[in-house]
């Protein structure tokens, strides 16, 4: 039995690195192979240039890097890179990397890591690149919560997109018909009161509760301090904080001021269909998620106004840092250095910073530019939401309240997306037992 599974394995695992050297990030013809490929500035960068090759799961994060290479390009023509990047599906890319490094064969030299997945690449000695010599001498300047969860004994291994910024995104044209004032709802009680009154007057719930992810849960316990881990990496999913916080979400669902999410997630066909035609009058997400509305959601442009959230007491923290992506490099790479200097231009400059808001619609990470001029100029995303976004994020600045990423991270987010929601939202099961239940099996 035991040569049956050595075999097996080594099977699997050898198919695994020939898939690896195969595709080599070209975008070959299987059903393996990126969904998106591209090379960024060749011709401007000629013979001379540094090819880096870099692995994505989002072929937007793609797009942004390769318009990086032609500006950094344009401004140093002296040392050109060659950007080879390639877009995989979500769980082929962090399995594809993983293999690479763990094997050491055939990583590329920059790839992005979802922070759900993080810390599967950090188990043992990390096969990545610290990034202290570019991050540290900006450390003043950045979001540093947004560093350490990418971080393990002192060293720092990936930059992140966004501060992920959790904010609530309302359906004005439709509380407007109830007689609701976004700007009065200032706690969760007034949420759920105004909800009644959604209910009532425009006919409509307030809102959608996820019930195959994390992120209708996650960002109001964070607020409040609480989260999935503690910060010594223990289990802290059955906390009174957590059982306290999804009984509130099931008791919006029970009170019917709330629905189970169409689709289950919020990235659903079936959920923006929905929202397109008025479903609902308020979503809350991180800030990266005004890019899904202008993409899928048309219908509401005009309509959607972004406030902080809730906070749960008078003079709560009214935010939390949802999500992220952190783009690593990794030990295999022939040209770190080089690499480092690229990933320093697009995502610690004040120059990719601002790229990072006028590009993508992230919120970034270097605090200090959410007051230039360049975030509150008009584009396309201001066009859909108003203006003000940076005035009322910056208002909240302080309140952004960090998560604790630790080895039990993967298994902890799939155990919630998983279970823990679609049983006590959708099924309606206790939250305490479910919770406790769930906690349990992934210690």
């Amino acid at each position: 039995m035991r040569k049956t599974r050595f075999a097996v394995f080594s099977f699997l695992l050898s198919a695994m690195i020939a898939l690896t050297a195969c595709s080599g990030g070209n975008g070959a013809s299987s059903s393996e192979s990126p969904s998106a490929s591209g090379t960024a500035s060749k011709t401007a960068a000629g013979g001379d240039a540094t090819k880096i090759v870099f692995w994505t799961f989002q072929e937007l994060h793609q797009k942004y890097y390769e318009e990086m290479a032609n500006r950094w390009n344009k401004q140093h023509p002296d040392k050109p890179i060659e950007l080879e990047g390639s877009t995989f599906p979500y769980d082929d890319v962090h399995n594809k990397l993983l293999v690479a490094l763990q094997t050491g064969v055939g990583a590329p030299d920059m790839a992005d890591i979802e922070i759900s997945k993080f810390a599967n690449y950090l188990k043992g000695t990390p096969q990545l690149a610290p990034l202290n010599d570019i991050v540290e001498p900006e450390l003043g300047n950045l979001v540093k919560s947004r560093f350490d969860i990418y971080a393990k004994d002192g060293n720092y291994y990936g930059i992140d997109y966004h501060v992920g910024a959790a904010v609530i995104y309302y359906n004005k044209e439709i509380l407007d018909k109830a007689g609701v004032n976004p700007d009065d709802i200032k706690t969760w009680d007034d949420y759920k009161a105004a909800g009644k009154a959604v209910l009532e007057k425009a006919g409509v719930p307030m809102t959608t509760i996820e019930t195959t992810e994390h992120w209708s849960l996650w960002p109001l316990i964070a607020q409040q301090d609480g989260d999935f881990l503690g910060k010594d990496g223990g289990v802290t999913l059955d906390s009174e904080t957590n059982i306290k916080t999804l009984q509130y979400l099931q008791d919006l669902v029970k009170e019917k001021i709330a629905v189970p999410t169409p689709g289950g997630f919020h990235h659903s066909e079936e959920y923006w269909a929905f929202m397109n035609q008025g479903g609902a009058a308020s979503i809350w997400m991180p800030m990266w998620y005004m890019g899904r509305f202008i993409d899928n959601m048309p219908e509401l442009k005009g309509k959607m106004v972004i406030k902080p959230m809730p906070a749960w007491t008078a003079g709560g923290a009214r935010s939390a840092g949802m999500g992220g992506t952190g783009t690593v490099i990794t030990q295999q790479s022939k040209v770190q250095d080089v690499a480092k200097e690229f990933l320093a231009f697009a995502k610690l400059s004040k120059e990719g910073n601002i790229a990072l808001w006028t590009e993508l619609g992230f919120d970034p990470i270097r605090s200090e530019v959410w007051t230039l001029p360049e975030l509150n100029q008009p584009n396309k995303f201001t066009e859909y939401f108003g203006d003000g976004i940076f005035t009322m994020l910056s208002q909240i600045k302080d309140e952004i309240k960090p998560v604790n990423i630790g080895e039990k991270t993967p298994a902890i987010i799939d155990a919630v997306k998983r279970s823990a929601m679609f049983r006590t939202i959708n099924d309606l099961e206790d939250p305490a037992k479910v919770l406790k239940e769930v906690a349990d099996e992934v210690r």
